[in-house]
């Protein structure tokens, strides 16, 4: 409603097919068929899809039972149906133990929670309320290696695995279920984003954004989760703010500040975001810490000069960190790096 009162117009069950580096978007539809709008600046809030079966290659037979989070989420939300009696979850990030919390109140039996890494993906109070207030087992370094039923799932093989996440032989053992649920991650849907030209970023896997976010096309941006998968949506409406800002100023100007400047970040840092920066505007740098750490101090430097630092009693690869920067912090000279000291 507040879109139409701003005077958007909104095409809905149109499919976007091209997007260019001249900004044209092509789009089809049932009713308007194949359309070509010229744009002064396109946003790109694709978000994120579910890897399924095959891209995690779990073998077996294919019976009905076996369904991603948001396939269940949409049985439950929207069509009022239980998907099954007894299940077994794999992938213990936030959307799996939601889950698992989720299809207990609903009176199914959730016999574990599997996950192949020896840490939880999700948030801490995610795994107390989710799990341990329901009583539902949590096990770590293991993984389901092969599927059983014809018709309808009858139960999984459960494995151990090892430091590379490889099974070990003679750990299997066999689980009854009618309900496997894969909440295995998301996959940014950036098929027009290549499409458009715009430059990868190694370490996100999404578009490479400045601090407008703006990609390396101009007049072309991204933000949440077509740029990485986000934890709390929070940060993805704050995101999306911040990049309308920038794109009203680009159709105004017709450009923006020239982001020459690099942020990097030491071996801790993952998934950072910006890439660029002009040090002449707010800047928010976004990143998760590779691995769980305690009482470390993240320090951002430019040069010889550390600009800003933060202590954090703890921090998990789970949740991402932000930390908003002012112009008057910043030169227009150095680069920026974000250190982690503990």
């Amino acid at each position: 409603h507040m879109a139409k009162e701003a005077g958007v117009e909104i095409h809905t069950d149109t499919m976007v097919l091209e997007i260019t580096k001249d900004r044209e978007v092509y789009a089809v539809s049932a009713e308007e068929g194949v359309s070509c709008w010229q744009a002064g600046a396109i946003i790109l809030a694709m978000g994120c899809r579910e890897r399924t079966r095959p891209q995690v290659g779990i073998l077996g037979t294919r019976p009905s039972g076996v369904l991603t989070a948001g396939a269940v989420q949409k049985y439950i939300n929207v069509q009022g149906f239980k998907p099954g009696k007894k299940a077994v979850i794999l992938g213990s990030g936030d959307i799996g133990l939601i889950m698992a919390r989720r299809l207990t109140l609903e009176g199914a039996h959730v016999k574990l929670v599997a996950e192949l890494m020896p840490k939880s993906g999700g948030l801490q109070r995610n795994i107390v309320q989710c799990l341990e207030d329901f009583d539902i087992p949590l096990k770590l370094r293991h993984t389901v290696t092969e599927i059983h039923g014809k018709e309808r799932l009858t139960g999984v093989t459960l494995a151990q695995v090892d430091e590379k996440g490889t099974p070990i032989e003679g750990t299997e053992e066999e689980i009854s279920c009618d309900t496997l649920l894969l909440a295995v991650g998301l996959i940014p849907e950036n098929e027009l984003t290549w499409m458009a030209g715009a430059k990868q970023d190694d370490g996100t896997k999404g578009a490479s954004v400045d601090e407008n976010f703006q990609t390396t096309v101009p007049g072309v941006f991204a933000a949440g989760n077509v740029l990485h998968v986000h934890d709390l949506v929070d940060f993805v409406s704050m995101e999306a703010e911040e990049l309308a800002d920038g794109a009203a100023r680009y159709i105004k100007e017709g450009a923006l500040p020239d982001c020459g400047l690099a942020i990097t970040g030491d071996s801790m840092v993952g998934q950072l975001t910006p890439a660029r920066f002009s040090g002449t505007g707010n800047v928010t740098v976004s990143f998760r810490m590779r691995k769980p750490v305690r009482n470390c101090t993240v320090e951002l430097w430019q040069g010889d000069h550390m600009v800003k630092q933060k202590k954090f009693p703890k921090a998990l690869p789970a949740e991402m960190i932000q930390i908003a920067l002012k112009p008057e912090e910043l030169n227009e000279k150095d680069n920026l790096e974000v250190r982690v000291v503990c």
